[in-house]
């Protein structure tokens, strides 16, 4: 410090923090030439300008340092700089800057700025000395230019996770300097160039995700020092060319996720140094090689998501190194006879194919197994198999046509997750299955069977996910189920299961998801205390609770959906849910709930409630004006996007698990059940209680609600014209009530309303006709006497007599009548899908009528084809 003489200092990872003073005597080192604080935490601090002083430096490196905000200028005067690393999330770097680095700085070799905030073009001219270049995951803009092709010393390129980063791939010229190319994750777009080839040095090409289209140029095999290939996730279409065999350095080749057709490229075979094949996800047929020797240094083979058919070869399981084999989600008939003892595979999955017979035992030679799928297969059972997996984790054997536990379990201490959901295993759960001591179990499925009698008492203390929907069991709960205190999500819906309910359940401190519908439990809810925070999912719907709605709800903090439907429970309305800022759902459904609804005294209720029913109840009064303006989640404000489709979070705890919350309506008199809820649908069911006054005008507020019923219930006066403000509407049933006057006009804006149901009312005048009124036929209207014009037969101006309104008609009339409601909503019952996380979870419709057969016999008679249901939707009938 005396002197300044010190040319070089390196104080990378030793835990700096706090901030460099403007003025410190770092900056009076006026003959420093290589500064490196690399790995260190100065955060919150910037880049200090008196980084200017340092004019004799040649190497800076800054990166992972936790410096924030603004880059500064001065660092572009730093003419000797060599190599400039400010690699760190946090730094921004403006325009002007940017382009004086790289084209000021012409002695500059090495620039890695990933991934500092860059938000600007890469500039037309840049210094001819870089050789390395790292813009990755900078929020470049702009378009793929040959700028940098052109640079003479250039080695590595990257500029890869850049969105905004377009254009397509420029024609190259001849190039023998390039080593990496990467621009994975990019907007870059058209087809691949045929000059791709003249880059003859290339030892890495990364175009994952990109949108490159046409088929892969023959001249890719001038690529000869090419060690990794990377064209996932892209259009690729055509077959993949046959002089990728030239490729003779190749360790890693992905070109999954195209849409290549064709056989599997059998010169693919000869590339003996190839470690790593993905070719799953395109439209591959026919069979396999008989032989594929050379492949000996195979570690990772995935071919899944194709056509591929035959037998498997046994050539496959032989490979020595191979560590991880996918072949499932093809047509595969069957395994080989004869499997030489594989000591590396681990991992096997062979799902949705078409294998059948016995549990194979040609596996039992795999012996390091730690990874079995196969499951969507025909296989029956494993009666007189022999076989141990010494290190099994994970099996998989949902969806086959087992009808008894796997016997070869026995001898299975390692497992993490086991999943034999969807078989017909029948009858008890057998005493040897219950006493197995799988103290690393984690993930247990047995959803889907035909599993009797109760469940047993020992059950698994390390289990984090419990399934058994959809069995026969029943009898009380055992409380021994509260020892698994780390359980996370537990699904015993749709089981015969009574008694009421453990009182520890309440108290299970990591359980997400509680899910007991469609039992015959009976008492009282449990109470939920401090423990229960993670609670995000409750659905008890489908059985005989009854008292109140436990207050110690509120201590559930993360709850956004809350089931309690089709119960008998005894309740006012419990406002205070609307303190819970999760809360997305609430199904109060078909219980005896009474009073008339008040809103919670806090300034925001339900700020993100989408779906709320509380239809088939008792409530009374007039409908809650101040309870719809809380509802913020179903209000668009101005300049705000919904239009893009996202869905209720999973809850996801590993690769194996994940829950998604679904929602079942009855629309247009088809129930339907969409197994995720997306993040736009709202929809508001207020039907079937003692409801009276008029339609409040505030709800023209909800401009994104998708479905409104508030039928059956005792509402009078005019439909507000206001409700044609709703132009995301799609399904609306005011019937049976007592509203006057004419049908709005306004109405007709409601360009997606696709089900209307007004009929039993004292409505008057003209139908109004446009949109989607002219697709409504004679049931929207039925019972109201004095409407006039088409649809209906009555045509205006005949007769100037009006009727007199009739009362309410009695319960066993209103049955008989039932069929004129429409829509309904029978059901809007919250449950929830899980699975294996293979690909993408699709929407799922289940269909079911429920209007009386005579109905449909004499509605076919009398009503044309052409009107007997509305017209599809052109924008939104693909959601």
């Amino acid at each position: 410090m005396l002197t300044g003489h010190a040319i070089r200092l390196e104080l990378s990872c030793i835990l700096f923090g706090g901030s460099i003073h403007p003025n410190s005597s770092l900056f009076q080192l006026h003959r420093l030439q290589t500064l490196n604080l690399a790995y260190n935490d100065f955060y919150p601090s910037s880049i200090p300008n008196g980084i200017r002083r340092l004019t004799n430096l040649r190497h800076l490196n800054l990166s992972d340092s936790s410096f924030y905000g603004k880059i500064p200028t001065e660092i572009s005067n730093l003419s000797n700089l060599v190599s400039l690393e400010l690699s760190g999330y946090g730094l921004q770097l403006d325009k002007r800057t940017f382009e004086a680095v790289l084209q000021n700085l012409t002695n500059l070799e090495v620039l890695s700025l990933s991934p500092v905030n860059i938000s600007s073009p890469i500039p037309m001219n840049v210094s001819s000395s870089l050789r390395y270049v790292n813009l990755v995951d900078t929020n470049l803009r702009g378009v793929l230019t040959e700028s940098f092709f052109l640079l003479p010393n250039l080695e590595t390129l990257k500029l890869s996770d850049n969105n905004f980063f377009k254009g397509v791939f420029p024609t190259l010229h001849p190039n023998n300097t390039l080593l990496e190319l990467s621009i994975a994750n990019t907007g870059i777009s058209g087809e691949l160039p045929d000059s791709i080839g003249t880059l003859s040095s290339l030892n890495i090409l990364n175009l994952y995700g990109c949108q490159f289209s046409g088929s892969i140029p023959d001249s890719v095999g001038n690529l000869t020092q090419i060690r990794e290939l990377d064209f996932s996730d892209n259009n690729f279409t055509g077959p993949i060319p046959s002089t990728i065999s030239k490729l003779k350095q190749l360790t890693s080749l992905d070109l999954s996720d195209n849409s290549f057709i064709g056989s599997f490229p059998s010169t693919i075979v000869t590339l003996i140094r190839l470690q790593h094949l993905y070719l799953s996800s395109n439209s591959l047929s026919g069979p396999l090689p008989s032989n594929a020797s050379m492949l000996q240094k195979l570690t990772f083979l995935d071919l899944s998501n194709n056509s591929l058919n035959g037998t498997i070869p046994s050539w496959v399981f032989s490979l020595p190194l191979l560590y991880s084999l996918w072949l499932g989600h093809n047509r595969f008939s069957g395994l080989a006879n004869e499997l030489k003892t594989n000591p590396t595979l681990e991992e096997l999955h062979l799902s949705h194919n078409q294998l059948s017979g016995s549990f194979p035992q040609s596996l039992a030679n795999l012996t390091n197994l730690s990874n079995l799928d196969i499951s969507s297969n025909n296989i029956t059972g494993d009666e007189g198999i022999n076989i141990t997996f010494r290190s099994l984790k994970v099996l998989q054997l949902s969806s086959c046509e087992l009808k008894d536990f796997p016997h070869f379990l026995r001898n299975v201490k390692t497992l993490w997750v086991l999943d034999i959901s969807n078989n017909k295993i029948q009858g008890q759960i057998p005493n040897w299955f219950s006493g197995m001591r799988w103290d690393s179990l984690q993930f247990l499925n047995l959803s889907y069977n035909l599993l009797t009698d109760r469940l047993p008492q020992n059950y698994y203390h390390n289990l984090e996910y419990l399934d058994l929907k959809f069995n026969f069991l029943h009898g009380p709960l055992p409380s021994s189920i509260c020892n698994m205190s780390i359980l996370s999500l537990m699904d015993l819906s749709h089981n015969y299961f009574s008694d009421s309910v453990p009182s520890c359940l309440g108290s299970i401190a990591n359980l997400t998801v509680l899910d007991i519908r469609r039992n015959n439990f009976t008492g009282t809810l449990p109470s939920f205390r401090e423990g229960s925070t993670s609670l995000t999912t409750i659905v008890v719907n489908g059985n005989r609770f009854e008292g109140h709605v436990p207050v110690s709800l509120l201590k559930c903090h993360s709850l956004e959906v809350l089931d309690v439907g089709n119960n008998v429970i005894n309740d006012t309305f419990p406002a205070w849910l609307g303190t819970l800022t999760e809360l997305q759902v609430v199904i109060l459904k078909s219980n005896k709930f009474h009073g008339p609804i008040s809103t919670c005294q806090t300034k925001f209720c339900f700020p993100k409630l989408r779906i709320f029913d509380l239809s088939c109840n008792v409530f009374s009064g007039s409908l809650p004006a101040k309870v719809f303006g809380n509802f913020k989640a179903m209000i668009k404000l101005d300049g705000e996007d919904t239009g893009e489709i996202k869905y209720m979070k999973p809850s996801e705890k590993s690769f194996y698990i994940m829950y998604e919350d679904s929602v079942r309506l009855v629309i247009k008199g088809q129930e339907i059940e969409l197994e995720r809820i997306n993040t736009i649908m709202t929809a508001i069911d207020l039907s079937s209680n003692h409801f009276e006054g008029v339609i409040p005008k505030t709800l023209k507020n909800l401009n994104t609600l998708w479905l409104l019923n508030l039928s059956h219930n005792n509402l009078k006066g005019d439909i507000p014209m206001e409700l044609g403000q709703l132009n995301m509407l799609e399904a609306l049933d005011l019937s049976w009530n007592r509203l006057t006057g004419k049908i709005p006009q306004e109405l007709t804006r409601m360009n997606f309303l696709a089900f209307l149901n007004l009929s039993q009312n004292h409505l008057i005048g003209p139908i109004p006709h446009g949109q989607q009124f002219n697709t409504f036929g004679n049931d929207s209207y039925g019972g109201n006497l004095d409407l006039c014009g088409l649809p209906l037969l009555k045509k205006c101006g005949t007769s100037d007599s009006s009727h007199v309104p009739q009362p309410m008609e009695s319960e066993e009339d209103e049955d008989e009548s039932y069929f004129l409601s429409g829509f309904t909503w029978e059901s809007v019952v919250i449950g929830y899908s899980f699975g294996l996380v293979v690909g993408t979870v699709m929407w799922s419709l289940m269909f079911k009528y429920r209007k009386p057969k005579w109905f449909v016999e004499f509605f076919d008679a009398i009503v044309p084809p052409e009107n007997r249901r509305p017209k599809k939707r052109a924008q939104r009938q693909q959601t």
